[in-house]
C-alpha cells in the first residue's frame, strides 16, 4: 500500500511539473532558436562518429561492465539482484534524462540549474526536421556559448550515459540489503535533484563552478565524488549487512569481477577521451593518460597489498585499476603523461588505504567500496588536477589561457570538491528519508539472510 501511494504521488508530481512547464518550453523555444542562429557551428562527421562510438563505450561501462564487476563481488544469493540494479537503473535514468534531466543539466537556466526548454527533448530535432543535419551551440545566447561539432541528439545521448552510470555506482555501497522499490524511487529522485544540478554547475554553460574555473574534464566531481559520498550516506543510513564482520562475505565469482573491470577499462576510453567532444589532440591525450594512470594505480594497489598482507590479490589488482580510472577522470584532458602516472600511483595507494584501513577504522559497511574507490579516488584526482594542469591543454571559457596548476587552481578544485560533498551528501540523506517514509529502505533480516535474488525477484542462479 505504501508502495502504491509512493508511486502515485511521484507520478502526480511529475505530471504536474510537465504540465506547468509545457507553456514555458513553448515560449522559450523561439528565443533559444533565435539566439542559436547567431552562431552557426559546422557539423564534423569525424567528431560525430567518434562521439557515437564513445556513447556506446560508456553505456558498455554500466551494462555489462559494472553489472558484472559488482555481481562478481557479492555472495551467490545476491548476484541476480545486483545485476538487476545496474540494468534497471539504465532503464530508469534513460527515461528521466529524456523527460527532464538533460534539460535541467544542459540548458541555460541560472548558475545552479538549467531551465525547462528541453523538457521531453522539446526542440532537439528542429534542425533535422528541416532537412539539415546540424550541430548545435551549448549555452546559445550567453557569454559562454560553446559551438559544438556534433548533433545535439548525439551530445544528449553521450551525457545520458554519464547520468546512467553515476547512480549505478552508488548501488555498490548498499549491495545485499536495499529494497528494489526503494532503489527505483531513489534513482529517479536522486537523478533529478542531485545529478542534474551538479552536472549543470560543472558542465553547463551558465554553471557557477564552470564560471569560477573548476576543472573537471570527464566527471571527477559530477560522477565519482558525487556517487561516492552518496554511497557513503546510503551505507550509513541503511546500516551494516546482517552478519557483517562475522559471516563469510567473500566474493562469489571473481572471474565475473575481472571481466567487468576489464569492460570498465575499455569503456573508460569513451568516458574520458569522448569528453573532448571531438576526435582531436585532446581526445588522444585523454586516452593516453587514462591508460597510463590505470596501469600505475593497479600496480601501486597490488604492491601496497603485497607488502601489507603478504599476497597480491586479484580483487586488489582490479580495484586498483578502477581507482586509477576514477582518479584520472577529472584530469584526463588537462594533464601530460608523466603527471598522469603520478595521479594513478597516488590513487592506487590512497584508495587501498581507504577501502581497507579507513573503512574498518570508521566502522561503516560500504559493501563494494563505492566511497573508498570512487569517492576517495575522485577527490585525489580532482585535487591533483589543480596541481598538474598543463596550460595549453587546460584552456576553458573561464580561463582562456589555461591553468598551469598551483595554489590558486588547487583552491578552486577544493571548492568544487567540498561543494559536491556537501550538496550531494545532504540531499541524498533527505531523499533516503523520504523513500524510507514511503516504502521503506531495507529488506528485513530474514529476507536478507535468504538472499535478494529469491526474495525480490523470485529467481536464482544455478
Amino acid at each position: 500500500m505504501k508502495l502504491s501511494r509512493g508511486f502515485l504521488g511521484l507520478t502526480t508530481l511529475l505530471a504536474a511539473s510537465l504540465t506547468a512547464a509545457s507553456a514555458f518550453a513553448e515560449d522559450a523555444a523561439p528565443a533559444a532558436a533565435a539566439a542559436a542562429a547567431a552562431v552557426v557551428p559546422k557539423l564534423d562527421s569525424g567528431d560525430t562518429a567518434w562521439m557515437l562510438t564513445s556513447t556506446a563505450l560508456v553505456l558498455l561501462m554500466t551494462i555489462p561492465g559494472l553489472a558484472l564487476f559488482y555481481a562478481g563481488m557479492v555472495r551467490k544469493k545476491n548476484v541476480l539482484a545486483t545485476m538487476m540494479q545496474s540494468f534497471v537503473i539504465t532503464c530508469l535514468v534513460t527515461v528521466v534524462w529524456f523527460a527532464a534531466g538533460y534539460s535541467l543539466a544542459f540548458t541555460n537556466g541560472n548558475a545552479y540549474i538549467g531551465d525547462l526548454s528541453r523538457l521531453l527533448l522539446h526542440g532537439i530535432a528542429d534542425g533535422i526536421s528541416k532537412g539539415n543535419d546540424v550541430a548545435f551551440v551549448l549555452g546559445a545566447g550567453t557569454d559562454n556559448a560553446q559551438p559544438q561539432t556534433v548533433p545535439e541528439t548525439v551530445y544528449m545521448m553521450f551525457q545520458m550515459t554519464f547520468a546512467i552510470i553515476t547512480p549505478a555506482l552508488i548501488a555498490g555501497a548498499f549491495a545485499d540489503r536495499m529494497k528494489f522499490s526503494a532503489l527505483c524511487i531513489f534513482t529517479v529522485l536522486w537523478s533529478l535533484l542531485v545529478y542534474s544540478p551538479i552536472a549543470h554547475w560543472v558542465w553547463g554553460a551558465t554553471g557557477w563552478a564552470a564560471a569560477l574555473g573548476v576543472l573537471d574534464f570527464a566527471g571527477g566531481t559530477v560522477v565519482h565524488i558525487n556517487a561516492g559520498i552518496a554511497g557513503l550516506v546510503c551505507a550509513l543510513v541503511l546500516g551494516k549487512r546482517v552478519g557483517y564482520g562475522q559471516d563469510n562475505m567473500a566474493p562469489h565469482n571473481l572471474a565475473y569481477a575481472v571481466i567487468g573491470a576489464s569492460l570498465l577499462w575499455v569503456g573508460w576510453f569513451g568516458f574520458n577521451a569522448g569528453s573532448a567532444v571531438s576526435a582531436g589532440g585532446r581526445a588522444g591525450m585523454a586516452m593516453t593518460v587514462t591508460q597510463i594512470a590505470t596501469a600505475g594505480a593497479a600496480l601501486s594497489w597490488m604492491f601496497a597489498e603485497w607488502i601489507v598482507k603478504g599476497k597480491p590479490s586479484v580483487l586488489g589488482a582490479i580495484s586498483g585499476a578502477v581507482a586509477g580510472l576514477v582518479a584520472i577522470t577529472p584530469a584526463s584532458g588537462f594533464v601530460l603523461p608523466g603527471p598522469g602516472l603520478i595521479i594513478g600511483l597516488a590513487a592506487g595507494v590512497i584508495c587501498f588505504w581507504a577501502a581497507t584501513s579507513l573503512k574498518h577504522m570508521l566502522g561503516y559497511d560500504d559493501s563494494l567500496d563505492a566511497f573508498g574507490v570512487h569517492g576517495i579516488g575522485g577527490i585525489v584526482g580532482a585535487l591533483l588536477t589543480g596541481v598538474f594542469a598543463y596550460g595549453p591543454l587546460s584552456a576553458t571559457d573561464a580561463s582562456p589561457d589555461g591553468s598551469s596548476g598551483g595554489l590558486h587552481q588547487l583552491e578552486l578544485q577544493a571548492i568544487g570538491v567540498i561543494s559536491t560533498l556537501v550538496y550531494s551528501g545532504v540531499v541524498t540523506f533527505i531523499i533516503l528519508k523520504i523513500v524510507d517514509a514511503v516504502v521503506g529502505l531495507r529488506v528485513d533480516a530474514e529476507q536478507e539472510r535468504e538472499g535478494l535474488d529469491i526474495v525480490l525477484h523470485g529467481e536464482q542462479i544455478g
